[in-house]
């Protein structure tokens, strides 16, 4: 079926294009609300421009479709090939994208707010800029995925697989990361004010300079990550593994909730300086509560180290 043979069918009233072959067609600007094109070939099609909202398009195949500018506000999209698919600043308001594959795909710019992403595979896809807030991303992969100054505030990517993605100056204000893998992502500068990060990965993440300010951190596994100018004031750091981490000497450090595995961690440390010039350190030093807070660090069996003396 070519694009004009669609466009006068659905002129003519014909809604049901359900598993239609619509390879390479030329669709730009075209007016589809509500149509049906579930498992439909679009493939390479040309639909920058077009006006899609509402249209079932369940399992379609878009691999490498230009839907720039087009607007799929409240479309079905759920396990649809939208791979190397073009969308910037396409409007995806409230788009069921459950289970989607987006991988690689262009969606700089585009209108994603409150959409359901729920499972999609958006690894190496390009979302700078790109509006997710409220947006459902649980259990989502964005491996690699460029999200760098995107909106994500109040998006829910719990559990969500973001491996070396790029989030640097992204808003991440209370978004729920809990659980979600952020192993070597770039954080740096982004907003994780009042965020849930209880329990993700975040082993050498770059988070230098980030909004951290009463985030969860709650059993958050840190070890190598770079929180070099990190504003941590009032962050929850309970159960959290700071290991071989940079926590910030700063104010952005003050008052923050931890518990005994990071008091007597950073006791030991002290403990352990060569202090030549203050004598009530000397003193304190030595004090048998002390030492025996600091004996109770983990590294020390962790890593073999020696227990600090009275």
């Amino acid at each position: 079926m070519t694009g004009t043979e669609l466009l006068k069918r659905y002129v003519a009233g014909e809604r049901d294009f359900h598993d239609a072959d619509l390879h390479g067609a030329d669709l730009r600007e075209a007016d589809l609300r509500e149509a049906d094109l579930r498992e439909a070939n679009l493939s390479e099609a040309d639909l920058s421009g077009a006006n899609l909202s509402e249209a079932d398009l369940r399992e379609a195949d878009l691999r490498g479709a230009d839907l720039s500018w087009a607007d799929l506000s409240e479309a079905d999209l759920s396990e649809a090939d939208l791979s190397r698919a073009n969308l910037r600043w396409a409007d995806l308001s409230r788009a069921n994208l459950r289970w989607a594959d987006l991988s690689e795909a262009d969606l700089s710019r585009a209108n994603l707010r409150r959409a359901d992403l729920h499972e999609a595979d958006l690894s190496g896809a390009n979302l700078s800029e790109a509006d997710l807030r409220e947006a459902d991303l649980r259990g989502a992969d964005l491996s690699w995925a460029d999200l760098s100054e995107a909106d994500l505030s109040e998006a829910d990517l719990s559990r969500a697989d973001l491996r070396e993605a790029d989030l640097r100056e992204a808003d991440l204000r209370w978004a729920d990361l809990s659980e979600a893998d952020l192993s070597r992502a770039n954080l740096r500068r982004a907003d994780l004010h009042e965020a849930d990060l209880s329990r993700a990965n975040l082993r050498w993440a770059d988070l230098s300079r980030a909004n951290l300010r009463r985030a969860n951190l709650h059993g958050a596994d840190l070890r190598g990550a770079d929180l070099h100018e990190a504003d941590l004031r009032g962050a929850d750091l309970r159960g959290a593994d700071l290991d071989f981490s940079t926590l910030p000497l700063w104010c952005g450090s003050f008052d923050l909730t931890c518990d005994t595995r990071l008091v007597s961690q950073l006791l030991y440390h002290l403990c352990r300086l060569d202090v030549r010039d203050c004598p009530e350190w000397d003193k304190l030093r030595h004090d048998p509560r002390l030492v025996a807070l600091a004996n109770q660090s983990h590294v020390i069996a962790t890593h073999e180290l020696p227990e600090v003396g009275v």
